[in-house]
C-alpha cells in the first residue's frame, strides 16, 4: 500500500467511536471494541448505514447506569439493540507540516546570516 495517498473507504479501516453506553474502558480511557466484548461477554455485531456512521451493536439490555449489559432473563423479556460503538472511515491526511524540508532550509542559511551579521558588527 502507497503510504502517500490517503485512505478511502474501499480501505475498511475504521475509528471506532465509543458511545455511552459502552462505560470507560481501563483507567478511565476510552474502550476499544475488543476489550468491551471481553469485559461484557457480549459480541457486538457490524451494522452498516449508508448515511452517517456504521456501527457497532449489542443485543442486551441497559442498565440503570444506562451501560449495555446482558440480559438475564431466559424469555428475552427487556432485550433490546444497543449501538455501542460509532465507526467512521478512517482517513490519513497528507502533512500540512514537514520540519526536515524547513531544518534543511534553515540549515543552508545559517552561514550566510553569520557572515553578514559578523561583518556588520566589525564595522560599528
Amino acid at each position: 500500500m502507497d503510504r502517500n495517498r490517503p485512505l478511502t473507504k474501499t480501505d475498511n479501516f475504521w475509528l471506532a467511536i465509543p458511545t455511552e453506553a459502552a462505560g470507560r474502558g481501563l483507567r478511565g480511557g476510552k474502550i476499544t471494541p475488543g476489550e468491551w466484548e471481553r469485559r461484557r461477554g457480549l459480541r457486538l455485531r457490524f451494522v452498516y448505514r449508508r448515511r452517517g456512521p456504521s456501527l457497532l451493536v449489542a443485543e442486551g439490555r441497559l442498565n440503570t447506569k444506562g451501560r449495555a449489559v446482558a440480559s438475564r432473563s431466559k424469555t428475552g423479556r427487556g432485550l433490546t439493540t444497543v449501538p455501542i460503538f460509532l465507526l467512521v472511515s478512517q482517513v490519513k491526511l497528507p502533512k500540512r507540516l514537514d520540519l526536515d524540508r524547513d531544518a534543511e532550509r534553515a540549515r543552508g542559511a545559517v552561514p550566510g546570516l553569520i557572515v553578514a551579521n559578523w561583518v556588520e558588527g566589525r564595522l560599528k
